[in-house]
């Protein structure tokens, strides 16, 4: 038999060995849960609150295709197939409060991205770590307060007897309720979503920053590249794929603006430039008790969601992001 010396010498090419592949021994399955158990007890409570509270009152979506009363229970009720998605695709409030809850999402997303970008420029710039963690927590901390707090606040500030008002009447002007507006409610909600989430999203962004590379700044600042140029060529960039992949889960909830935020405002403003889908389907499924015209809504909303994350997901592959998800 030839080895690879003979072949050398008769100026045969050399024949190279291949790199033996080596297979890794897969753990038994009764190996791994003694090895991991403590890990799986304490992934009990999470995943027993997930079943409880998410997948077994899914299975309750087929009220949607019956006449559900329940005293008769899903068994004893009628199926009506897709009269109660008829009845509710066939509703003008429905629609309108659609169209409400869609603009008041496009309103959002305008502000949502830059202000957090913003913010996080601006903290990462500071010097001071002292100073950094100070304003850090000042800016997260509105993210932690509830509904009722954050409009409460925004009451004693923008309200007829708030601080504004106050002032104006000092002024001699005549004071604003900017609380009581209805032609003023998309700037108000929007303006109380930003105050109390943009420390989130600054922390997130934040974040992405820190993973840039330094060496890209210092390159560009060799070729010339000044502050602007850094932040438009290096820094942007660096961001994009985490501003692709928050503006792809933010269009997944597009139909869920808030529901505490409008219904404790609703009465304020009134149904017509408050009522969104959430509203309007508490009103209509749960006030008024057709609770499978609630659960068709909110199969509604999953479908539409579901499609705006599959669309935008899609588009960040044609932009070269990865997205929620990738194809292998």
């Amino acid at each position: 038999m030839p080895t690879i010396t003979d072949e050398r010498a008769s100026g045969a090419a050399p024949v190279t060995a291949a790199p033996a592949v080596r297979r890794r021994r897969r753990t038994p399955l009764a190996a791994r849960l003694r090895r991991d158990w403590p890990l799986l007890a304490m992934t009990v409570p999470a995943a027993g609150l997930l079943v409880v509270f998410h997948y077994i009152p899914t299975l309750w979506n087929a009220i949607a295709f019956q006449d559900y009363n329940p005293y008769a229970g899903v068994g004893g009720s009628a199926w009506v197939g897709l009269g109660t998605f008829e009845r509710m695709l066939s509703d003008p409030g429905f629609w309108d409060a659609t169209v409400n809850t869609l603009a008041l999402t496009g309103f959002q997303l305008v502000f949502f991205f830059p202000i957090p970008i913003a913010l996080a420029l601006l903290l990462n710039s500071v010097l001071s770590r002292r100073v950094r963690k100070v304003m850090q927590s000042v800016v997260y901390l509105p993210h932690f307060f509830s509904w009722v707090l954050v409009i409460s606040f925004f009451e004693q500030m923008l309200g007829g007897a708030g601080l504004l008002a106050q002032e104006m009447r000092e002024l001699g002007m005549e004071p604003l309720n900017i609380m009581n507006n209805p032609e003023t409610f998309p700037l108000l909600v929007t303006a109380q979503s930003v105050w109390m989430d943009a420390g989130w999203g600054m922390i997130v962004f934040l974040a992405a920053l820190s993973a840039i590379n330094p060496s890209l700044y210092e390159a560009a600042a060799s070729d010339g590249a000044g502050r602007r140029r850094r932040l438009w060529h290096v820094t942007l960039p660096g961001l994009r794929p985490v501003i692709v992949l928050l503006l792809i889960l933010k269009l997944g909830n597009a139909l869920s603006v808030g529901f505490e935020q409008f219904l404790i405002q609703r009465d304020a403003v009134g149904a017509g430039a408050a009522e969104v889908l959430d509203t309007y389907v508490y009103f209509q499924g749960v006030v008024v008790g057709d609770l499978s015209y609630g659960a068709a809504a909110g199969i509604f909303k999953g479908v539409v969601g579901l499609v705006l994350i599959l669309v935008a997901n899609r588009v960040a592959h044609a932009l070269g992001e990865q997205g929620v998800y990738s194809k292998q």
